[in-house]
């Protein structure tokens, strides 16, 4: 669970990912050495393999703590069936540290599905919380914004939106140091009537909230960085996403075909190498670490499966930061805050579904 007290514990998910496990040691090994020494690091995982990668680094006598996970959860296995079924597998064992307060924080590049099934079963949600969801960064025009859901949750309510956005906008001013989020919803017009009935009804609760709200937003607005804290369904969301992350590939490609075979272009492209190396930077998930799991009753931090030990790194210090900011406290405060509105949105919308 999250806690403010003096030895911050990060369990880290050693056999998640595609490239695991050594870029998550590798990652835990960068993380240490960078780390203060009120942070403690446990790698999750089969013994033997982490011994093995530790000692290729030279990095066998470092204090991190091992805990032996006889079981992996792969990356093609139906996520709820293989939580259920393999209880001992890196995941469950990891979560199940933050359960019993062994850890503060838990981190995985794993089975994304798998991840949010465990800490919904072993760790369950805040108090308040009616759908967690996946919050993820988007390099912008203006630094970077948050969006969120990712994936969680295909289908939602109008509820559920306004929640996204309150969790949205601590973690944003807590984390992401930006005082005032201002928090928009993505839809396919910036007026209060373009969309479906989602977010139709979602605009007017966020509208009506003391949210820094900024209407609705468009796709292309998400890298204009109009809006610091961008809330949307998990479908919508999820498809945003893996947009994004093909557009590195796609323009890297068409610079290399562009400028192949052509000697004025390959002369310009070798004095524009420091600008493509900024460029490419930016749009780098290994520079954001992960995506925070909001809503869950403890810290997770889901990490790209192709994560590599940089991400990694990046993901501890964003777990690290967490639990000494105590976002969950806040984000429950401030849920108590509308505790009473949401309830009545809730109850409506539930009669109206029936």
């Amino acid at each position: 669970m999250e806690t403010a007290d003096a030895k911050i514990k990060i369990a880290i998910d050693a056999m998640g990912g595609d490239n695991a496990p050594f870029s998550v040691v590798a990652g835990a090994v960068m993380g240490y050495r960078i780390l203060p020494p009120d942070v403690e690091l446990i790698l999750v995982g089969q013994r033997h393999h982490i011994i093995e990668e530790l000692k290729g680094l030279h990095a066998e006598n470092l204090p991190i703590q091992i805990v032996d996970a006889a079981e992996i959860i792969e990356m093609g296995e139906e996520p709820a069936e293989a939580v259920k079924r393999k209880k001992q597998s890196s995941i469950n064992v990891g979560m199940n540290l933050q359960k019993e307060g062994k850890a503060s924080a838990f981190i995985s590049a794993g089975n994304t599905g798998a991840v949010m099934a465990s800490s919904l079963l072993t760790l369950g949600r805040l108090e308040g919380v009616a759908r967690p969801a996946i919050a993820q960064y988007f390099p912008t025009e203006e630094g970077v914004a948050l969006v969120l859901d990712v994936g969680a949750n295909s289908d939602c309510k109008a509820h559920h939106l306004f929640q996204f956005g309150i969790m949205g906008a601590i973690y944003s001013k807590h984390i992401l140091k930006i005082r005032n989020p201002k928090v928009g919803l993505l839809s396919i017009g910036e007026e209060r009537s373009k969309g479906n009935e989602l977010t139709i009804a979602s605009h007017k609760l966020l509208d009506s909230s003391g949210l820094n709200f900024c209407g609705n937003v468009e796709g292309r607005d998400i890298l204009k960085g109009t809006a610091d804290v961008v809330v949307c369904d998990g479908f919508v969301g999820n498809i945003v996403l893996k947009f994004a992350e093909s557009i590195e590939g796609f323009f890297t490609g068409l610079l290399k075909k562009t400028i192949r075979g052509n000697l004025f272009a390959n002369i310009g492209a070798l004095l524009m190498r420091p600008a493509f190396k900024s460029f490419k930077q930016s749009l780098d998930y290994a520079e954001y670490g992960g995506a925070p799991l909001l809503g869950i009753n403890g810290v997770c931090i889901i990490c790209h499966g192709g994560s590599s030990p940089k991400a990694i790194m990046n993901a501890i210090l964003v777990a690290v930061d967490m639990v000494r900011k105590q976002v969950n406290k806040v984000i429950q405060e401030k849920l108590k805050e509308n505790g009473n509105a949401i309830e009545q949105i809730a109850k409506k919308e539930n009669k109206v579904s029936q």
